[in-house]
């Protein structure tokens, strides 16, 4: 899962990019592009790893991107030519917004609303181009009203993914890549003394409106923990009124919003989560796996997460009739552990 990390100049970015990835590196003191890959915390993985004792250990990642403004970055402008070109290669974006004293008073809706603008305004060329090319060639497709209507709703000013659109009107318009689809996830950006209180009720409003989540946090106070040993995160957390740190209530956000679940593979070799879309079918899943998986599907042996814990072994799984044979079709649930049958 890739997540693109956005905002105005000063509003935290580079900041927020180190307090989820732990990484005192950045695109701003770097320049271009920089990646921080995170693991995702999972209580599941690490109790089949106490069982199994596995050689290896895998968990699912996020990787976050932070890219630097461009040199003489206008104030005014959250969006260059390098940042929109990862947001369209993205899974999602993460919007930073200022609440916290600086030069100027912070207004976070007006700075959100702004943001959303110039992410319209990105797709709205793109659109428009095209429409304007299918009409000149006066070619009758399905592709042509639908752009129709997404020229309009973006000339409206409001970000395509509030837009009501069909399964099979989102698939063509896939190949577009177009930013106001990407999920937003808004992290509001506050003062240390803010950070654990509420989002107001008139932001949260703003956030909705635009189809988009958001989550508070203070980005320097959140660096300060991520820069902690490891046992000490969770009392300096209590002393400043936070039950989780940021990076984890982003990743559970993230997970909720794009809708995304994990299943497991486990043996003594490899214990391991693996993330899918909610619905995703078994033969679809293997091929997270490897495409051969996919290719030569079988039967998905399925057990239980807590099933298993319960019984405590998969031989007590079978005896106990919680292990099961599923066809291709089968919905693979969260939390699943799946051993695929294939032949290639």
């Amino acid at each position: 899962m890739k997540i693109v990390i956005a905002g105005f100049p000063r509003s935290g970015k580079t900041t927020v990019f180190q307090s989820l990835t732990g990484l005192a590196d950045s695109a701003a003191a770097r320049g271009g592009a920089v990646r921080g890959v995170v693991r995702v915390p999972d209580p599941r993985v690490d109790r089949l790893s106490e069982i199994y004792q596995p050689k290896k250990t895998t968990y699912a990642t996020v990787v976050f991107v932070d890219v630097a403004d461009p040199g003489g970055a206008d104030k005014a402008t959250a969006l260059s030519a390098p940042l929109v070109g990862e947001i369209r290669d993205a899974d999602a974006i993460a919007a930073v917004i200022r609440d916290f004293p600086d030069a100027e008073p912070a207004d976070p809706v007006k700075e959100l609303r702004t943001f959303e603008d110039e992410l319209v305004l990105a797709d709205l060329g793109i659109v428009e181009k095209r429409l304007e090319r299918l009409i000149k060639e006066a070619k009758k497709t399905a592709e042509e009203p639908l752009l129709a209507r997404v020229v309009e709703w973006l000339g409206d000013g409001k970000p395509l993914r509030s837009a009501t659109i069909a399964p099979v009107e989102t698939k063509l318009l896939s190949g577009y890549q177009l930013a106001s689809a990407k999920p937003l996830l808004v992290l509001l950006n506050r003062s240390e003394a803010d950070a654990a209180k509420p989002i107001p009720d008139a932001f949260l409003a703003v956030v909705h409106e635009h189809g988009a989540q958001a989550i508070s946090l203070s980005a320097v106070l959140e660096r300060e923990i991520a820069e902690l040993p490891p046992q000490d995160q969770a009392a300096f957390l209590r002393d400043a009124g936070l039950v989780d740190s940021a990076r984890d209530r982003f990743v559970r956000a993230a997970y909720g919003m794009l809708d995304l679940v994990s299943f497991l593979t486990s043996g003594e070799d490899e214990v391991r989560a693996w993330t899918i879309r909610r619905g995703t079918p078994a033969q679809a899943a293997a091929g997270k796996i490897h495409s051969d998986i996919e290719k030569g599907f079988i039967r998905a042996e399925v057990v239980a997460y807590d099933d298993f814990i319960r019984c405590g072994s998969e031989a007590e799984c079978k005896k106990a009739g919680k292990t099961r044979l599923e066809g291709k079709e089968y919905v693979v649930a969260d939390g699943d552990i799946v051993h695929f049958r294939f032949n290639v």
